[in-house]
């Protein structure tokens, strides 16, 4: 019995490590796509400020979850909030440039 309680706590082990180091890739990702929010807003408070600020709140509620099913989810959610982001930025970034090019091809 006790290599199965040992086989048992390994694989807890593994898998609160790699939901671990899920959660600090998706932090890590947040973070560098708040980098790419300059301007403010009403307040004056950078945008990119703000978000980091919310991101750690909602990570550190989420600090002590230990149902992995509940885990699974706020990782996968948070993944793909953060790809929706990214890709809706790309596109208005992209849609910036081709005015750009556009406006400058005008004159």
């Amino acid at each position: 019995t006790d290599i199965v309680q040992q086989s048992n706590m390994s694989g807890r082990h593994l898998t609160s490590h790699t939901t671990r180091r899920e959660a600090l890739s998706l932090y890590r990702e947040i973070l560098r796509t708040c980098k790419a929010f300059h301007w403010c807003d009403e307040a004056g408070i950078p945008w990119n400020q703000r978000l980091k600020t919310e991101a750690r709140k909602e990570f550190e509620q989420a600090r002590h979850e230990t149902d992995p099913l509940v885990i699974a989810r706020m990782l996968v959610t948070g993944r793909d909030c953060v790809q929706q982001v990214q890709m809706k930025f790309n596109a208005a970034d992209q849609a910036a440039m081709d005015r750009i090019g556009r406006d400058a091809s005008r004159r």
